[in-house]
């Protein structure tokens, strides 16, 4: 099995509320070149607060702060500033047409006021918890932008209730595809027989729980490296030999992934064989990532692979490897296949251990993709491991392929 020299790259460091994110992990694009000496103060002064457009200083802001995450000294995808944009110039026409404001206030005239009205049609509009999470989480960036952190507070603290702004991030029903009664080892065979790249991604989305994107993405001969280059503890090493996976998703957060099955050896040697070099991806090298992406859709619809034909999309064979992670880790059936006689130490633990192959570092993560915890006794806290924070967010949710 080919390896690759690989080095670690260091933790994402926490943004500071209300820098601009000159650290090196962040790269703006160019600014205008009339922008170029002058600091984002500097630019915003050339704008007069009740002289200036809003719209007009909303799209300074844009131009000077969207590509920065809120939270991490890094940069956002183009999806996620084209959402937050798209948000932002909404909210402000939406405080004179829906929230009866007389005028469009300045964004650095925000005040509470603006915020509790816009909640409040929210409310009357009745938006997804995840949805007003997300819109908060807009306001949250803007308000940094303006010099203002701390200035959107928590949904409790607008009148929203628990209901209200709380998603389930439970999975309440067994999306996998045994749940939906397909044959995986047909389909895969068939879809290999039409078309290899698609066909290899679905097999290393089986064993190893990649996302739709992340299996396209993946490079499967430079992706595998030796145990020793991948930065774990000498107590974790579970294989010689190990898959290196950078998330497709929000975050980007890195990962490895054991070769400790035959049927994950199995996989990834078969990926090797249908790309056509070391450095090549699991994409027709003709095309485009965002081209290929598209062929994989088309393949899955070609077979009924989606929630309308056999009942299952791609992303559910991502939750049949969760599962069948979880159920090999704790010895019994996960909540969303009716399990519930699981001791609560192995539980946490299965839990932990699927977050973190799906990528993320909460055990709570898991799920999305296990079901919640049954009812029990509060585990003791010394049986629980230190959970990080997990400040990747996750695409899972909305992916419905």
């Amino acid at each position: 099995m080919s390896t690759s020299t690989f080095t670690n790259t260091s933790r994402l460091r926490r943004r500071v509320q209300g820098a601009t994110g000159s650290g090196p992990t962040t790269h703006q694009p160019a600014r205008r070149q009339e922008w170029a000496s002058l600091s984002p103060a500097e630019i915003l002064a050339h704008y007069r607060p009740g002289k200036a457009d809003p719209l007009q200083v909303l799209n300074v802001l844009l131009e000077l702060f969207n590509t920065q995450h809120t939270a991490l000294d890094k940069t956002v995808s183009h999806k996620t500033r084209q959402e937050r944009a798209d948000f932002l110039r909404r909210f402000f026409r939406d405080l004179k047409l829906k929230a009866n404001f007389a005028t469009m206030p300045d964004p650095r005239n925000l005040g509470d006021r603006h915020i509790r009205a816009i909640v409040a049609v929210w409310r009357e509009e009745k938006l997804a918890p995840s949805t007003i999470q997300t819109y908060l989480s807009f306001l949250r960036g803007l308000a940094l932008w303006i010099g203002k952190p701390g200035f959107i507070h928590p949904p409790a603290y607008y009148g929203l209730t628990l209901r209200e702004y709380q998603r389930d991030e439970n999975a309440q029903r067994d999306k996998s595809w045994t749940a939906a009664g397909i044959d995986i080892d047909t389909v895969i065979e068939q879809t290999i027989a039409f078309d290899r790249y698609v066909g290899a991604s679905l097999g290393l989305i089986r064993v190893f729980g990649l996302r739709r994107k992340e299996a396209v993405m993946l490079r499967p001969h430079l992706s595998t490296v030796p145990f020793e280059t991948t930065g774990l503890p000498p107590e974790e090493r579970e294989a010689d030999h190990y898959l290196r996976i950078k998330a497709g998703a929000k975050g980007g957060r890195l990962r490895f992934v054991p070769l400790d099955t035959e049927q994950r050896i199995a996989a990834l040697k078969f990926a090797q064989a249908v790309v056509q070099g070391v450095d090549s991806h699991l994409g027709d090298p003709r095309h485009s990532l965002k081209r290929n992406l598209r062929r994989f859709d088309y393949v899955m619809d070609k077979f009924g692979i989606t929630a309308d034909g056999l009942g299952a999309t791609a992303h559910g064979l991502r939750h049949e490897a969760m599962i069948d992670h979880y159920t090999n880790k704790a010895g019994g059936e996960p909540p969303v296949r009716g399990g519930g006689d699981v001791p609560r130490a192995e539980d946490a633990t299965a839990r932990l251990s699927a977050a973190r192959l799906a990528g993320h570092n909460r055990a709570r993560a898991s799920g999305a993709y296990l079901g919640g915890l049954l009812a029990r006794k509060a585990v003791p806290s010394a049986q629980l491991q230190t959970e990080a924070p997990d400040t990747s967010g996750d695409e899972d949710f909305l992916e419905g392929r």
